[in-house]
């Protein structure tokens, strides 16, 4: 049973994280990455497939980025949107043989891999933002990246420094009644039973 958040650090990391649009030129080194990587490694990953990898743009590897992004969208000029953080981190789905474990599932764990890593990276003092796009899945770009055709990019951690004396974040919180229900048998039942379900909630909410 949780009794302080500080009992709970995981808990504490993930209320506290939030997206850095934007961020300064300090980032990890290739050293602190691969420890923080290996750690995002763990999520729950179906026979144990590792589909993913991640694939780290330091210097003119973001302007390289920024002219494949540029052919793809037919603009003349280069993209200076990769040019916002001094590391990017592409996230990658790489996609294996499997009778058991279907694509979708696969790119799951790849985007569970993003997520993780996003946190761990914030947990460390890093300023983090997760950046897609519709060129994402473009052929410039997958090219760009030396992607296979067995591969596809989830789009890019871009991470910095965090600026001293930036405000907190400004995102809501999330109602977790309207986010967590029961079988529609279970509910029924509990309806009956005067259980709380999400129906439950909001008919409480309505008489209030």
């Amino acid at each position: 049973m949780i009794e302080t958040i500080t009992d709970y650090p995981a808990l504490a990391a993930v209320r506290n994280r939030r997206s850095w649009s934007k961020v300064t030129d300090a980032a990890p080194t290739r050293a602190e990455l691969l420890t923080l990587i290996a750690a995002a490694g763990r999520v729950a990953d179906h026979s144990s497939l590792r589909p993913w990898r991640v694939i780290e743009l330091r210097g003119d590897d973001r302007a390289t980025l920024g002219a494949a992004i540029a052919k793809a969208e037919g603009d003349d000029k280069p993209s200076t949107k990769p040019l916002r953080a001094p590391l990017l981190l592409a996230v990658v789905a790489s996609y294996r043989k499997s009778e058991k474990v279907p694509r979708w599932e696969q790119e799951a764990v790849a985007s569970g891999v993003a997520h993780v890593l996003s946190l761990l990276l914030d947990e460390a003092g890093w300023g983090v933002i997760w950046r897609t796009g519709h060129y994402t899945r473009a052929k410039a770009v997958a090219k760009a990246h030396g992607l296979t055709k067995d591969e596809e990019l989830l789009g890019w951690l871009y991470v910095g420094g965090k600026p001293s004396g930036a405000r907190p974040g400004r995102r809501k919180s999330v109602d977790p009644r309207a986010h967590l229900s029961r079988m529609p048998a279970s509910a029924k039942a509990a309806d009956k039973d005067g259980g709380a379900t999400t129906t439950g909630a909001k008919k409480d909410k309505k008489k209030s």
